[in-house]
């Protein structure tokens, strides 16, 4: 066995892009190689969870453990991987806020298969559903089963850091990746249990160069229907853009484009509920003082719980639909 420090990353509910981009700190990679002995990785090695199983408690240094709990399997990993991990990183926004998949919140479970399995696009004739065991001649196939709602890492295990983004930054990847080898060589600290790195301490607004203040919305609208200016910000052009209460660290990448930003960062230094925030600041710049006239204004936005929560449900304050919740018992 190697003497180097043991490091892991495992995919749960999410979508594969935060293992690409650590793929996509390049020649850097080799330096992770060099410095630690890669012990669990599915998606790049073979490695079994009996393998795991097997470790010594707290034997692996680092893990990047991107994606939310939506499953008993993954549940079960990110149990055993805390376990065994001194370590232990939220890594990208499926694994802070639940992101893309935590949509799912809003549907019970009976809903989101019915979608999947009944709509005019599925070939499904008999209407047959996933089971999550069969009896078979060689024995009982066993698939993971579904939670009602998708839950964030840290409502299920406890998380030492957090590194947003969707994916996050490949140089923000390669810099935490240096900071920890200058940790190991003695040349620098951890930062305190539960800091976000990677990314800033700001918002998106404060790293985008756009010209702000006008307040002179009367209406929204989307960007593919709209000719903007390319100065101003695109918050204030009536465009809904996620800039404000969203974290930096991105660089603005997004407004420098032409795009609003859509809050792949999560909530900003400070922000208790990300869609509370985002509806205030949206006020804020509607040209109108009368209450029913900001609501009308509001009502414009054609995808009010995508653009409040769509990175960021199952880590906010309302977690999921009232439906779901009922069918997790709660």
């Amino acid at each position: 066995m190697s003497d180097k420090p043991k490091f892991a990353m495992y995919w749960a509910a999410s979508c594969g892009g935060c293992e690409i981009a650590v793929l996509n700190i390049h020649e850097k990679i080799l330096e992770v190689d060099a410095n630690f002995d890669v012990v669990f990785w599915p998606v790049a090695m073979d490695a079994k969870y009996k393998d795991v199983e097997a470790m010594e408690d707290g034997s692996i240094l680092l893990t990047l453990f991107n994606g939310g709990i939506r499953n008993d399997e993954n549940e079960h990993i990110a149990k055993l991987l805390r376990q065994k991990s001194k370590i232990l990183v939220a890594f990208g926004s499926c694994a802070c806020e639940g992101c893309i998949p935590g949509l799912a919140n809003f549907s019970p479970i009976h809903e989101i298969l019915g979608t999947a399995f009944s709509t005019i696009s599925t070939d499904n004739p008999d209407n047959l559903r996933p089971q999550t065991a069969f009896d078979m001649p060689e024995g009982q196939i066993r698939i993971p089963t579904l939670y009602p709602v998708l839950r964030t890492l840290d409502q299920v295990i406890d998380v030492d850091y957090y590194m947003p983004g969707c994916p996050p930054e490949s140089h923000q990847i390669a810099a935490v990746i240096d900071l920890v080898i200058q940790v190991l060589q003695g040349k620098a600290e951890l930062p305190p249990k539960g800091t976000t790195i990677g990314a800033g301490n700001s918002t998106v607004c404060d790293e985008c160069e756009r010209t702000r203040n006008m307040k002179t919305i009367k209406e929204f609208d989307r960007i593919q229907f709209s000719q903007t200016d390319p100065e101003l910000c695109l918050l204030e052009q009536g465009i809904p853009c996620n800039g404000p209460a969203t974290r930096s660290g991105c660089g603005a990448k997004c407004p420098s484009a032409g795009a609003q930003c859509i809050g792949c960062y999560g909530p900003a230094e400070g922000v208790e509920d990300y869609g509370a925030r985002l509806i205030s600041s949206f006020a804020s710049v509607i040209d109108a003082t009368d209450p029913e006239e900001i609501d009308l204004i509001l009502d414009g936005l054609v995808d009010p719980a995508g653009q409040f929560y769509r990175f960021n449900l199952a880590g906010s304050m309302l977690r999921a639909s009232k439906a779901a919740f009922k069918a997790n018992g709660s």
